[in-house]
């Protein structure tokens, strides 16, 4: 079985006997060489005298305020801030998976949503470990990396912004790239049906564009919703596409990021949102909870409706934390979902 996303620093981490992923010193010290890390010539030595300590000898051991204060630069006073916090947070859950789980329900307030992708990032790797199907890898890319929406000659395209936005600066350095070419996504290349193999070669390059318009891109998503939804939860959920929501009136609904959720609650309300809005919608999933599970007496036997949509300007930001925590169930706290009545 080919490997796939090892920047995630999967296989950095140990295992505990469930599967789920536990911290060590070499995962923490990957984080250390990082360029935002990495202290410049100039640095002063507080900043220095830190992060060899971490690095060479022991990336566990407690780090004080004091210590942070006393970096002279503000911007890596910042990162340090961060850093920390976020390492404190993943060492005193027993797995990255609880720290997520954490992470989703409110704590770590001053840990940045980067470092919330770089989790979902490694433990999706986790529970897709096997996953064999490049639709579901490339999909479940949606849940750690912002994707541009384009609509092109009739298909809408899924491509990571981040590559987007680089090619669209060199189209902008050389005008007369972008007058000869059409818009910037076409300078990738499409997940095809029968070319999926080449993904795990260039799995960290993530610069596959997936075409929204092809049944398994939108089952791809399904699937690795269902595969995040059974680790982190022990959920044997079932998810499919749908084209539209059946279910009147509805008994539950997950936005999985923030626009969805606001055209979701409209919805809810009875109100009509605008054309605009509906047309950013670009995903609808059913999601169907096992019987045995106890859930909120209005959704028994009822659907969980999905909702992905993209920005104005045409961005995906999944959260997938909204899902992880936002289903109806009687023992979870929800959050990022609405329910009838």
């Amino acid at each position: 079985m080919s490997d796939f996303w090892l920047s995630s620093g999967y296989r950095l981490l140990d295992r505990d006997r469930a599967g789920r992923l536990v911290v060590t010193d070499a995962f923490l010290k990957a984080y250390l060489v990082r360029p935002e890390l990495i202290p410049p010539e100039d640095a002063c030595p507080a900043e220095r005298r830190l992060h060899d300590d971490l690095l060479d000898r022991d990336p566990r051991r407690p780090v004080g305020r004091e210590e942070i204060a006393a970096i002279a630069d503000p911007d890596a006073r910042e990162n340090w801030g961060f850093m920390i916090a976020f390492r404190d947070l993943v060492l005193s859950a027993p797995t990255l998976e609880d720290a997520y789980l954490d992470l989703a329900r409110g704590a770590g307030s001053q840990v940045p949503p980067l470092f919330m992708n770089q989790l979902a990032h490694v433990v999706l790797r986790n529970a897709l470990d096997g996953e064999a199907d490049p639709f579901v890898l490339r999909g479940a890319e949606l849940f750690f990396r912002p994707q541009r929406a384009t609509v092109h000659e009739g298909r809408l395209l899924l491509a990571d912004a981040e590559l987007i936005e680089m090619h669209e600066e060199e189209r902008r350095a050389y005008p007369l790239v972008g007058m000869l070419g059409g818009p910037a996504v076409t300078a990738l290349d499409i997940l095809d049906p029968g070319g999926g193999d080449g993904y795990f070669a260039r799995s960290d390059a993530f610069d596959l564009v997936l075409d929204l318009g092809l049944h398994e891109a939108r089952r791809g998503i399904a699937t690795a919703l269902a595969a995040w939804t059974r680790h982190l939860l022990d959920l044997a959920v079932t998810i499919d596409p749908v084209d539209r929501i059946e279910d009147e009136p509805w008994s539950w609904f997950v936005g999985l990021d923030a626009d969805a959720t606001q055209i979701g609650n409209a919805l809810w309300r009875g109100e009509e949102p605008e054309r605009e809005a509906l047309d950013r919608v670009i995903g609808l999933f059913r999601l169907d909870l096992p019987d045995r599970v106890r859930v909120l007496p209005q959704v028994v036997g009822r659907p969980v409706w999905l909702i992905l949509a993209m920005t104005p300007e045409r961005k995906v930001r999944m959260k997938p934390q909204n899902l992880a925590v936002g289903l109806p169930l009687r023992e979870a706290a929800v959050t990022g979902a609405r329910r009838h009545g």
